[in-house]
C-alpha cells in the first residue's frame, strides 16, 4: 500500500501547518492597512453593519443601567433591602457590558453612540419605572428576555463571520440569563405584602 506523501518538516518533527496561509502571506497581509487595526484581511463580517448592531447593544444596556439605578434607589420597605442590593449588582454588570461592547465597536474602526437623544430609541428594551417593588423587578426580568432574544438573534447574525464579538455576546447573553433567572426567584420569594407595598 502506497504511504501518502510527508512534507521534509513532518520528518523533522516540525508541525506542519494546513490551515494557514503562508506565513509570508500572513506578514505581508498585516501590513496592509494597519490604520484597520484589528479589522484584517481575514475578517469576513459586515464591520458597518456589525458596528450599527453594536450600538443597538450598547444603547440597551446603557438604558439597562439607568433602569437598575432608578429601581435601586426606588426600593424601599422591609422587604426590600435585598432586592435593591440585586438592582445595584445588576446595574454594575449591564455597565461592564456596555464597556465590552464600547470598545469592541472602536476595534471595529467605529465609534460609540453615547448621545443620550435617541438613546430610547436604539435600546430594545425599555425604560419603565414601576411602582411597587413587584412591578420594578417585573420590568427588569420583561428587559432582561428581551436582551436575551436579542443577543441570541446577534450571536445568529455574526455567525463565523466575526468569532471576537459572538464570544463577547456569548458572555453577555449568558450573564442576561443568570439576571432573569435571579429575577424569577426574586419574584417567587417576594412576600404578598411586599408585591403591593408602593415606594414611599
Amino acid at each position: 500500500m502506497d504511504m501518502p506523501n510527508k512534507s521534509p518538516e513532518a520528518d523533522k518533527g516540525v508541525p506542519t501547518r494546513p490551515f494557514l496561509s503562508d506565513v509570508t502571506e500572513l506578514r505581508r497581509r498585516a501590513r496592509e492597512h494597519i490604520e484597520k487595526g484589528a479589522v484584517t484581511e481575514g475578517y469576513r463580517g459586515d464591520p458597518v453593519a456589525v458596528i450599527e448592531l453594536l450600538n443597538q447593544a450598547l444603547a440597551t444596556e446603557i438604558v439597562c443601567v439607568l433602569r437598575y439605578k432608578r429601581h435601586y434607589f426606588m426600593a424601599s420597605g422591609i422587604h426590600a433591602q435585598a432586592v435593591a442590593a440585586e438592582f445595584q449588582e445588576h446595574a454594575g454588570q449591564e455597565q461592564q457590558h456596555a464597556d465590552m461592547i464600547g470598545s469592541r465597536i472602536t476595534q471595529l474602526g467605529g465609534e460609540p453612540d453615547l448621545n443620550p437623544q435617541g438613546l430610547a430609541m436604539r435600546s430594545h428594551s425599555e425604560y419603565v419605572e414601576g411602582t411597587t417593588l413587584l412591578d420594578m423587578i417585573q420590568e427588569d426580568l420583561v428587559a432582561e428576555r428581551v436582551a436575551i432574544e436579542s443577543y441570541t438573534e446577534m450571536i445568529r447574525y455574526v455567525g463565523d463571520n466575526d468569532p471576537t464579538t459572538r464570544r463577547m455576546l456569548e458572555e453577555i447573553l449568558a450573564m442576561e440569563e443568570e439576571h432573569a433567572e435571579d429575577l424569577k426567584t426574586m419574584i417567587e420569594s417576594l412576600p404578598l405584602e411586599a408585591r403591593q407595598t408602593r415606594p414611599s
